[in-house]
């Protein structure tokens, strides 16, 4: 709540009145999210498309197939991993966040009105009746009475041997995809599930399975194959057929004598099953993305496409299936860096989005633009961002003065591979893997030219530059110093050998913060450049990939152990304060103007309150014309 400056002595009340914010629970203080990624869940009905894309479950109207639209979306705790529909409500296997229960009786409109934290990661779900049966991987097979579906209760569970990743019901048995197994599982009593039989499948990890006919048909992941097995005597399961398929079968869908088989890299399969014993492929589409889920209504395939999104394809004639529609969704979130009112996110395959985060609480994604190769690191230098786009795309200079339309208009092919990049004084400085640090002009953003580099004996990955130096955390080759006072002659001045591959740093002063993977936030005093010494560490509980440093606070992308908040104030001590684990693989971060921007992976981004911060909008600084009357 904003309003008029009140009297210095007002101020000086409240300032005594409040002790400095400290968040609940010893949890920054999350303020908003843009929770979009890789579409690895799918399903179907009437003429609607439900699925994930990254935190989140989209409503699509695919009544013209050959133009889906989004009309409804609901955020997630979690990521979308599998997704089924019963009735009025969606119901979503969200990982670590267990089962959301979505009503989704007017589209435009879903509203989560229960949920069930399962025991463990919730990967795939069906429902049959009043029942929702959950894959929970570690915690085998979840079965949940959703009768009520605001207060969904488990009443029954069965701890499978291995990694449950897929479940189909069929009568009063359910079929669990059970890492290298099926499991047959009696449910006729669902507080009492019983395993009644079992087949030992590849060795690899199935992952999906759907029943037709007295068939299971099992998606046999890494091992590549489509499993027909007979599970008419359902304690006898027999295999009687088998298919390799072109690539990495994840998902399987059957409807009328035809498996559909989500295949990874090879796209869509069509698979006659019409004769159980001898499964044979006539047709296939090569999607752009991953396959990884996949869904049949009448002759309308629908794919969980990864990066490709939510694809549409007729198999009205399956020997030629042919692709209607699509709709993009977002990719992994890498990188990410804040300049004035907008989040730049390197997002993969997908390129730079363009972030307006100016309304903190409602992040709206502006614009983007597709890039060669794959966005891991983004900067930016005036009216350009600078994306280090991998072995494939070298540093791409993207003009964003017009955000909503942001273009290419120069690049550098660099040696290596571009993991990260820094801008300082019309320079990049790439962290180009095995190529070292490179150098780069960009004072002329079309006409970017490497000017210098160093090798720097191991893998760059990290970079940051303070004054003259430019600091590379240059994974088992630790930390590295490099003089760039002369750019197109940086010279190494100084080394550590860390403790721990260094991904990430940042430097403030003469502290240098490195992540270091397992190994966590090592604080580094480099007040003599050519002698860097460690003078503290917090060893976190996560793989340390990237740290941001703002007013005596590091903050650790820690990736599945999501965002740590460690009290820096005395480098020699640094402390744990807070921590908040986000919904997806927290990978890079950014700190600016009171804000904590996390690129998530495949939940894209969270934005969270600086640590300590009672006044924002630049109160602190003396400029009162906006203040927050409340404490956030």
């Amino acid at each position: 709540m904003y309003g008029a400056s009140p009297s210095r002595w007002i101020i000086a009340v409240v300032i005594c009145a409040f002790p400095p914010f400290a968040p609940a629970q010893d949890h920054p203080e999350l303020v908003g999210r843009w929770p979009y990624g890789p579409t690895e869940a799918v399903t179907a009905s009437g003429t609607h498309a439900y699925f994930g894309s990254g935190a989140s479950l989209l409503v699509a109207d695919v009544s013209d197939p050959a133009a889906p639209q989004v009309v409804g979306e609901v955020f997630l705790p979690g990521l979308a991993e599998g997704v089924a529909v019963s009735g009025t409500n969606a119901y979503v296997a969200t990982y670590e966040a267990g089962l959301r229960v979505i009503d989704v009786s007017i589209p435009s409109d879903p509203i989560e009105v229960g949920f069930v934290d399962t025991p463990g990661y919730a990967w795939d779900v069906t429902v049959v009746g009043n029942h929702a049966f959950v894959a929970d991987y570690d915690a085998g097979l979840r079965v949940i009475d959703v009768s009520t579906p605001v207060i969904p209760i488990e009443v029954g569970f069965l701890n499978t041997p291995g990694f449950a990743r897929g479940v189909a019901v069929a009568g009063d048995f359910a079929y669990v995809a059970d890492d290298d197994a099926l499991r047959v599982i009696d449910v006729s009593t669902p507080s009492s599930p019983v395993e009644v039989g079992f087949l030992a499948t590849s060795g690899f990890p199935s992952t999906a399975v759907d029943v037709a006919g007295g068939y299971a048909f099992i998606a046999d992941g890494f091992a590549g194959f489509l499993r027909v097995i007979d599970v008419s005597t359902p304690s006898n399961p027999v295999e009687v057929g088998l298919l390799g398929t072109a690539g990495y079968a994840w998902g399987v869908a059957v409807s009328g004598g035809y498996a559909f088989v989500a295949d990874a890299e090879a796209g869509l399969r069509v698979i006659d099953v019409s004769t159980p014993s001898d499964p044979i492929e006539v047709g296939f589409v090569d999607t752009p993305g991953y396959a990884w889920d996949v869904a049949v209504v009448g002759v309308q395939v629908f794919i969980g496409d990864g990066d490709g999104g939510l694809r549409v394809i007729d198999v009205s004639t399956p020997a030629s299936p042919v692709e209607m529609g699509f709709f993009e969704t977002a990719g992994h979130a890498s990188g990410v860096i804040v300049s004035g009112s907008y989040a730049y996110v390197a997002d993969g395959e997908a390129g730079l989005r363009v972030i307006d985060v100016s309304m903190h609480p409602n992040p709206v994604e502006v614009g983007a633009v597709a890039i060669p190769g794959n966005a891991y690191g983004v900067a930016v230098s005036g009216s350009h961002a600078l994306v280090a786009a991998g072995r494939d795309g070298g540093l791409r200079v993207i003009d964003v003065s017009t955000p909503s339309n942001p273009v290419e208009v120069g690049f550098v092919d660099t040696p290596g591979g571009a993991i990260e990049v820094a801008a300082s004084g019309g320079y990049a400085y790439v962290a180009d893997f095995e190529a070292g640090l490179r150098v780069i002009d960009v004072s002329m953003p079309s006409n970017p030219v490497e000017i210098g580099f160093v090798d720097t004996q191991g893998d760059a990955f990290g970079v940051a530059v303070w004054g003259n130096q430019a600091y590379i955390a240059n994974r088992a080759g630790g930390l590295r110093v490099i003089d760039v006072s002369i750019p197109t002659g940086p010279v190494e001045v100084g080394f550590l050998d860390t403790v721990g591959d260094a991904w990430g740093v940042a430097v403030s002063g003469s502290i240098a913060y490195v992540a270091a993977q397992t190994s966590g936030l090592r604080v580094v005093d480099v007040s003599v450049p050519a002698s860097p010494v460690e003078v503290g560490f917090v060893d976190t509980p996560g793989y340390a990939r990237s740290v941001a440093v703002s007013r005596g606070y590091a903050y650790v992308a820690d990736y599945h152990a999501g965002l740590r908040v460690i009290d820096v104030t005395d480098p020699a001590s640094p402390t744990e304060v807070g921590h908040d684990d986000t919904p997806g693989l927290a990978q890079s971060v950014s700190v600016v103007g009171g804000y904590v921007h996390v690129a998530d992976d495949r939940a894209g981004m969270e934005i969270y309150h600086e640590w300590g911060l009672v006044f924002l909008d630049d109160f602190e600084s003396g400029n009162t014309s906006a203040w927050s009357a409340t404490i956030p």
